[in-house]
């Protein structure tokens, strides 16, 4: 490794200070946006010694980079147990053949005292967690529904597209159109009995609600960590594109990407709860929750009648449930999958037998 490589530990402390001194922002590409950052350090369960990331710079270029912070996961007779997420590890190409990835990641998993979860990881690096000592703790289909014939998705994959860019918008704005008018057909009437009270944050009833539908998820929630995790504080609008001072490797920026948490109301009792995130055309599912099960499909489209709304094109979620129940019931192009893996380290020694890693649990988007 070079001479000049620079590994520095984050605390929330450091990122406080960090913040203040605007020291993560100064390059072309930095770790997360600030609002972020801001967001981190208003989690309860984070103290000020716990670590947060390990970067790495060169010539004060970040050319490495893991994003990691504390959570507390459920265990036997009510009791919770100190865990890191790692939600993402990223090496510069530049660095791609060298050991300074595999030297940060070590760095990451000493520092939480290898109590490390991993809620899913890019493919590229399958051989390497198959020789680490982490359990899979968790096997699931991550299921991206398409309702239109997304121009940009479909460019992203095939770049040879991009020259019909044109004639793919043409497509995309004919199709979107005609299976909105087919889906609105579906949910106007079981939707027509709905009331929707959107929030900042849950209150005591929607707690209330929420607290016995989540008492088996791995990851313990509380009222105070779901306003944490739902708030809107964590994303910031660009109205204008191409003129914010910095890029960052994590989501949180965007001319339209917001958070809508929905209480789905019928004759004055709760019957649903719904989080979720749309980021430009893609609505992301954060929390799903249903009391009881002859409400859910009413509740699907309750999330489908919002989804339609914002003019979305496509969803992400890793609910199978879900995903099956929409294809079956409204009309789309087709739906992507692909299987996602959650690891813990060995010496976490976690019960997965009596707690199941949820999409809700470790969804940081």
């Amino acid at each position: 490794m070079s001479k000049d490589l620079e590994i520095i530990h984050i605390t929330k402390k450091m990122l406080k200070e960090g913040i203040d001194k605007n020291t993560y922002w100064q390059n072309e590409l930095n770790p997360l946006p600030k609002s972020k950052a801001f967001w981190l350090l208003s989690n309860p369960r984070i103290a000020d010694d716990d670590y947060c990331g390990v970067l790495a710079y060169e010539n004060q270029k970040m050319v490495s980079f893991i994003y990691m912070f504390p959570d507390l996961a459920n265990i036997a007779n009510d009791e919770t147990q100190k865990v890191y997420w790692m939600i993402s590890w990223w090496v510069d190409k530049k660095y791609k053949d060298t050991v300074l990835g595999t030297y940060i990641y070590n760095e990451a998993v000493n520092l939480t005292g290898k109590q490390v979860l991993i809620k899913s990881y890019a493919e590229n690096v399958n051989a390497f967690y198959e020789k680490q000592p982490f359990t899979v703790i968790a096997s699931r289909l991550r299921h991206t529904i398409f309702f239109s014939v997304d121009a940009s998705m479909l460019i992203g994959r095939f770049k040879f597209l991009k020259s019909f860019r044109f004639f793919l918008n043409k497509i995309d704005a004919f199709s979107g159109t005609v299976i909105r008018g087919v889906n609105k057909s579906k949910f106007k009437k079981t939707t027509k009995s709905l009331i929707y009270d959107y929030v900042n944050r849950i209150d005591d009833e929607t707690w209330s609600f929420i607290e016995p539908l989540c008492k088996n998820d791995l990851i313990h929630k509380t009222k105070e960590y779901i306003n944490w995790q739902i708030s809107n504080t964590q994303y910031t609008q660009l109205p204008v594109l191409g003129k914010q001072s910095y890029k960052t490797l994590q989501t949180g920026t965007s001319d339209n990407i917001h958070i809508h948490n929905v209480k789905i109301i019928k004759d004055k009792v709760i019957i649903g709860f719904i989080s979720y995130v749309v980021n430009y055309n893609e609505l992301n599912v954060k929390y799903f929750l249903v009391g009881d099960d002859s409400n859910y499909d009413v509740c699907v489209d309750a999330l489908i009648e919002n989804f339609t709304r914002k003019k979305a094109k496509f969803i992400f979620t890793d609910d199978t449930k879900l995903s099956e129940t929409i294809t079956k019931r409204y009309k789309t192009i087709f739906t992507h999958k692909v299987t996602k893996k959650g690891l813990a380290h060995n010496e976490t020694n976690l019960d997965t037998n009596t707690f199941s890693l949820l999409n809700r649990d470790g969804h940081f988007y």
